[in-house]
């Protein structure tokens, strides 16, 4: 298990820009796929996208393609995500999780979760 603390939420108008970072601890993180969920009020955590270990590669829901970016820097023990036009429907608390090796659609899959971190679009 690693141990995961997310931050960098907040409010912001639709159509703006937040970037969320997720800090992890141990020496083993690259060995970790990284994915990024969020929960609205009354609705159940949603998958919002993943990234493999290397960086290398990345999947996103639909919802967030072609707006959302995942990133990590392994020397950091930091995976990001940048949220760019961003609107109302994006309102969550946003969470980063991590499991070891591939990375899974399902947040069942993952066994390591931060805090949470709440992001607010305004319209």
């Amino acid at each position: 298990q690693v141990q995961l603390v997310e931050s960098g939420g907040g409010l912001v108008q639709a159509g703006g820009s937040l970037r969320l970072s997720c800090a992890a601890s141990g020496r083993t993180f690259r060995g970790y796929a990284m994915a990024w969920f969020r929960q609205a009020p009354g609705k159940e955590r949603e998958f919002v996208g993943a990234i493999t270990g290397s960086g290398g590669s990345a999947d996103y829901a639909d919802s967030v393609k072609g707006r959302f970016t995942i990133s990590r820097d392994n020397a950091k023990n930091t995976v990001y995500l940048q949220m760019n036009n961003l609107k109302p429907a994006d309102t969550a608390v946003y969470y980063c999780a991590a499991r070891y090796g591939s990375y899974w659609f399902s947040a069942a899959g993952y066994d390591c979760w931060g805090q949470g971190t709440q992001v607010t679009v305004s319209s």
